[in-house]
């Protein structure tokens, strides 16, 4: 492999202009294509085979036409008057009277839609009326129905809000046009000016959250200060910054043509984006760090270039290769919207490397001698008295060897405190009562929790089949009843009744409203208590029972997402193990990578559950991490922390097997590799920190947990546990048996095919280089 990158990079770097043309090319002509095809983003959590759908097909089955509750574009204005004042008021009667006319001519409102349109306060009054004589004429005990009624009212019980719910005439929310959500919220400004409160929420006014903004570029000028402190160049330090956003540019067209064919979430594209800039950045310095080292020896930049892809590249293709396989892992758990995530951030990591493979050389190649011009400082570090450099990463090292033990007790508990807070872990999918305060979803949220409870938002829908009930319908009746009863005695249910029985009279549904909200972990324990005991009532009654809705569907997601994460983290770690034991030739060292790898995790996991589920420090309000966190960090941090891995200890291999003692090799590897792993690392912490700015609370919970995690993993881990553990390990780290040496396959990712009689030779001879050139990263 060392050849062929070699062979690619010095061809690159020769052939400059037909690589950038290329590139060019395929940037342009693949995103006007991606504009011709693309569909718009929408967020559909749902899984094939769970409860919730099992009981939403029973469901329409029974009663033909009922709408899907994952492609409902539901819609609900809440609109409330100043306190002291009602929607009964003359003036803001007339203002709703206003706003309700102003949604029926809004695009995408169908015959359907606009029936549904109605001031909360003539609706309210019709429908309670409806209510109490349809129970009336049942039999409904008169409290009861007065009871039931009142439950699903539109407007308070002290008449000063209301809520207007309706639908998009559309077949799924991804087929709700912008341009339809942006009249929505033009009626909402307009109705505010008569001093009424007007919100909006609902599936139907999904926004798709920006890329590219203001965070990504505040991580990305970050970012540029690290690799100005480290090249002292602003040329060199621009090249890294344009070849990430050259392969963020094609990892995000690819995304967009794949729309076409595929449903893609939201929040997919600003994973790829935030994975994609981070790789990128890394990969390029990791390249062209070596090339300025390479310098020192050959005033052949062409050759100077080819023996860098040929070696860093190396090691590059196999970090990216191995995040690439821990987010193609994902789809293991078969669990769509996450095979999607993990797909389309693999597809940004592919071209991250193919960028710095092809790219990079192309652009070393336009500047020639000038690749590390517009210097702003610069470097020699001192040479020690065996003549080989001194610089702050054989410092620690030396720091980190005094004391080993006590280092690795010190490291092993302070990530293990940090961790505790973990077993704490609540998980949910997202939602307008957990969305960010200023947004117009979580203030309607708000708004209807303080009308109506916080469980108006969270219902769940009891389906009932009565086909198996022996008997006449006064039977089949009597048993909906008793599935009523039932409901009813749960722990934190307000209200449970019957809202619809067929026309057969063998089906019905019944509406179980929780005292808590969607987010609440009393909700879900209502939801598994009537799980858990749906048997029991099926047995007395005859019936065939399931729970469904909206909540029970982002139950159910999270629920297989949770159980989804051993056996995804069982993967992973099998996985690193044997990749790391062909790469180092050892059982220990990957042993003590893997062990890191779960402290880091953990620790992270801790750290975030207390900053962003607790509400520590009062960064953000606490709640729920998003299901599909925990997952994804795994897989993302996995193929990370490889990177780090190798970059250090291959070096400290190289030392080991070139006649250096283990001890003496641990330094040498930091010596070479601890600069560039601290700059890599501080800028991944960077781009990802920058997310921790979006509005949405759920991207800022994955933006820090990346960013900690990459600090574990880096500096505490890396470049503290690892070490320690290697002085103690002695020759012991390198230990392999000889059978399993001769069964492991060889992996040359230090590019020592380069070095050897039939390496490549230089077109000239070596000669002195500028200083500028000399210095070594």
């Amino acid at each position: 492999m060392a050849s062929v990158l070699y062979r690619l990079g010095s061809t690159a770097y020769r052939k400059w202009p037909y690589f950038i043309v290329a590139w060019l090319i395929a940037i342009i002509g693949l995103g006007g294509l991606s504009q011709a095809v693309s569909k718009p983003l929408v967020d559909t959590f749902s899984i094939p085979g769970i409860p919730s759908l099992k009981a939403q097909t029973m469901q329409m089955k029974l009663f033909p036409g009922t709408g899907d509750a994952v492609n409902d574009a539901g819609v609900t204005v809440v609109v409330a008057a100043p306190k002291g004042s009602t929607l009964k008021d003359p003036k803001y009667s007339k203002a709703v009277n206003s706003l309700v006319a102003d949604l029926r001519n809004n695009p995408q409102m169908g015959k359907a839609s606009k029936a549904q349109l109605a001031n909360p306060v003539q609706a309210s009054d019709a429908q309670y009326k409806a209510a109490t004589q349809g129970a009336a004429k049942q039999g409904t005990p008169k409290d009861v129905a007065d009871r039931n009624a009142k439950e699903l009212l539109p407007l308070s019980a002290d008449s000063r809000i209301g809520t207007i719910n309706f639908a998009f005439d559309v077949k799924t929310v991804q087929d709700v046009k912008p341009a339809t959500q942006e009249a929505v919220l033009a009626d909402l400004a307009k109705a505010r000016q008569s001093g009424l409160t007007a919100e909006v929420e609902g599936a139907g006014m999904q926004t798709v959250p920006e890329v590219g903004g203001s965070s990504e570029l505040i991580g990305v000028a970050f970012a540029a200060v690290v690799l100005i402190i480290t090249f002292g160049s602003l040329v060199a330090a621009g090249m890294p910054i344009i070849s990430a956003f050259a392969g963020v540019a094609m990892g995000t067209i690819g995304l967009t043509i794949s729309t076409a064919f595929f449903t893609i979430g939201t929040t997919t594209p600003i994973l790829a984006t935030m994975i994609g800039l981070a790789v990128g950045i890394d990969y390029t310095l990791f390249i062209l760090s070596r090339y300025r080292n390479e310098l020192q020896s050959t005033d052949d930049r062409a050759h100077a270039v080819g023996l860098a892809v040929g070696k860093a590249g190396t090691a590059v293709v196999f970090a990216g290769l191995t995040v690439i396989i821990a987010l193609v892992a994902l789809s293991v758990v078969r669990i769509p919207f996450l095979t999607a995530m993990g797909l389309a951030a693999a597809g940004t990591v592919f071209f991250a490397v193919l960028v710095a493979l092809t790219l990079l050389p192309a652009i070393l190649g336009i500047f020639k001698s000038k690749a590390f011009g517009a210097q702003v400082r610069k470097r020699k570090d001192k040479q020690g008295p065996d003549g080989l450099t001194v610089n702050n990463g054989t410092r620690w090292a030396n720091v980190v060897g005094r004391k080993p033990a006590i280092v690795v007790g010190a490291v092993v508990l302070l990530l293990g405190l940090i961790a505790i807070p973990a077993a704490g872990l609540h998980l949910a999918l997202p939602s307008d009562s957990t969305a960010a305060q200023n947004t117009t979803q979580r203030k309607a949220a708000d708004l209807q929790a303080e009308a109506f409870g916080p469980g108006r938002a969270a219902p769940l829908l009891v389906v009932v089949n009565g086909t198996g009930v022996s008997g006449d319908a006064k039977a089949r009746t009597s048993a909906f009843g008793e599935v009523v009863k039932w409901a009813a005695t749960k722990n934190d249910v307000a209200n449970a009744q019957i809202i619809g029985i067929n026309k057969a009279g063998t089906g019905a549904q019944v509406l179980v409203t929780p005292k808590s909200g969607a987010d609440d972990e009393k909700t879900l324990a209502l939801l598994h208590d009537l799980r858990d005991t749906q048997s029991s009532i099926q047995k007395q009654t005859g019936t065939e029972v399931g729970v469904t809705g909206l909540v029970a569907i982002q139950t159910d997601v999270s629920d297989r997402l949770t159980s989804a994460l051993p056996l995804y983290l069982a993967v992973v770690v099998v996985l690193a193990f044997f990749v790391l034991m062909v790469v180092f030739r050892s059982i220990l060292v990957p042993l003590i990578a893997t062990f890191g790898f779960l402290l880091s995790i953990l620790a992270t996991l801790g750290a975030t559950v207390e900053v962003f589920q607790n509400g520590r420090f009062g960064l953000v309000e606490g709640s729920p991490l998003v299901s599909f966190m925990p997952i994804i960090l795994i897989g993302i941090v996995f193929g990370l922390a490889r990177d780090y891995q190798v970059v250090l200890v291959t070096r400290m291999r190289e030392s080991h097997v070139h006649g250096m003692g283990a001890k003496d090799a641990v330094v040498d590897g930091f010596r070479h590799g601890a600069r560039v792993v601290a700059a890599a690392a501080a800028i991944m912490i960077s781009v990802f920190a920058a997310f921790i700015l979006q509005d949405l609370s759920f991207i800022q919970s994955i933006g820090f947990a990346l960013a900690i995690a990459v600090f574990f993993d880096a500096f505490v881990v890396r470049m503290t546990l690892v070490p320690a553990l290697m002085y103690l390990l002695g020759e012991k780290a390198w230990y392999m048996p000889a059978w399993l040496d001769k069964i492991v396959p060889h992996v040359d990712v230090e590019g020592e095919k380069l070095t050897g009689d039939d390496a490549p030779q230089p077109e000239r001879q070596p000669k002195h280089l500028a200083s500028s050139e000399k210095v070594s990263v």
